[in-house]
C-alpha cells in the first residue's frame, strides 16, 4: 500500500509555473503626453475639436466642390458652432495706447460666430484701418476664442493744421486726435502737408542733434520748406530742398554753438539763402553777415 502511493506521487505531473505577467511599458507617445504642462484630458479635447473642425472644413470643401448649395456647408459650420465650436471670448495682447473695445467690436462683428465661419483675414484687415495698429495676428484656439495679438504705432510728433491737432507717428500716419490741454511733450509741426513731411523732418533734425531740444515747432511752408520756432522764441527759416536745408541747419548749429545767437537779442535769422545769414534784432534792425567758408566774422 504505501509502495502504491509513492508510484503514485511519483508518476504525479508536476505543476506547471504561471508565466510571469509582462509590464507594459509606457511608450513615447504616452511620455511625451505627460511630460507637457497640461492634462491628458485637455490634450484629448483639443484633438477632438481639431478633428471636429476639419471635419467641418472637409465637408464644406466637398460641398462646394460637387456643387452642393453653399447654404449646406454654412449649415454645416453653424451646426458645429452649435455644438460649443464658437467664438464667446476674444484675448487681445500688445495695446498700450489704443481703445481696447474698439479691437473687441471688430472681432465679434461676424455675420456667424461659429468658428469655422469666421474669416480671419477679414478681420485683420478691418484690424488694420485703425491708425494705431502696424500689424495684426489673428489666430483661433479652440473651442472658442480668437486670439489677437497688435503691433502698436509709436507716436513721434503733433500735427497742427487748421486749428486741429493729431498725434502721428514717425511715418506721418495719424493716430489721434489731441487736445491743446493734454498735449504730449513731442514736437509739432504745423502746415497743410507737414504730416507727410515727417519722414524729412527727422532726418533734417537728425543732422544738427544738438538744435533738437531747443525746437518748439516746425512750420512746412508752401510745400517747400521748413520755418522752425525755437523754445527761446527765435524763427529760423531754411532754405527748399532736403540737402540744402539739413546743412543750412547744421551750420546754423555751429554759429549758434559760438557766438550764441538763440536766447539773445534776435527774433529771426533767415538763411533762405545759405550764403549769408540774415538776422533781426527786437529793435527791428535787420544785420547780414557771410557765412561762406569757415572763417565767417563774429555775428553779435
Amino acid at each position: 500500500m504505501t509502495q502504491r502511493r509513492s508510484a503514485q506521487k511519483r508518476g504525479a505531473p508536476a505543476k506547471r509555473k504561471q508565466p510571469a505577467k509582462r509590464v507594459r511599458k509606457p511608450s513615447i507617445l504616452d511620455r511625451t503626453i505627460a511630460a507637457l504642462p497640461v492634462s491628458e484630458l485637455a490634450l484629448r479635447r483639443a484633438a477632438a475639436w481639431t478633428f471636429a473642425i476639419a471635419a467641418g472644413a472637409g465637408a464644406i470643401g466637398i460641398a462646394s466642390f460637387f456643387g452642393v448649395p453653399g447654404a449646406i456647408g454654412v449649415a454645416v459650420a453653424e451646426g458645429m458652432g452649435r455644438a460649443g465650436l464658437r467664438v464667446d471670448q476674444v484675448e487681445v495682447s500688445g495695446l498700450e495706447r489704443m481703445e481696447r473695445m474698439s479691437v473687441y467690436a471688430v472681432a465679434l462683428e461676424q455675420q456667424s460666430r461659429a468658428m469655422p465661419l469666421v474669416d480671419l483675414n477679414e478681420v485683420r484687415e478691418r484690424l488694420l484701418r485703425y491708425g494705431w495698429i502696424a500689424d495684426a495676428r489673428v489666430s483661433r484656439r479652440l473651442p472658442d476664442t480668437l486670439v489677437i495679438d497688435i503691433v502698436e504705432r509709436t507716436p513721434a510728433a503733433i500735427w497742427q493744421n487748421n486749428g486741429q491737432l493729431m498725434l502721428i507717428d514717425e511715418a506721418g500716419t495719424l493716430l489721434e486726435p489731441v487736445r491743446a490741454d493734454a498735449m504730449p511733450n513731442l514736437p509739432l509741426v504745423v502746415g497743410d502737408g507737414a504730416n507727410a513731411q515727417e519722414p524729412a523732418y527727422q532726418r533734417l533734425m537728425a543732422a544738427a542733434p544738438a538744435l533738437r531740444p531747443m525746437v518748439r515747432a516746425a512750420t512746412w511752408v508752401g510745400d517747400r520748406r521748413w520755418d522752425l520756432q525755437f523754445v527761446s522764441g527765435e524763427v529760423l527759416l531754411l532754405p527748399a530742398g532736403e540737402e540744402p536745408a539739413a546743412k543750412a541747419l547744421v551750420k546754423f548749429a555751429e554759429l549758434d554753438g559760438r557766438d550764441r545767437l538763440l536766447g539773445g537779442h534776435y527774433t529771426r535769422f533767415d538763411l533762405r539763402d545759405p550764403t549769408k545769414l540774415v538776422m533781426r534784432r527786437k529793435s527791428g534792425v535787420e544785420k547780414v553777415a557771410p557765412v561762406v567758408g569757415e572763417d565767417s566774422p563774429g555775428l553779435n
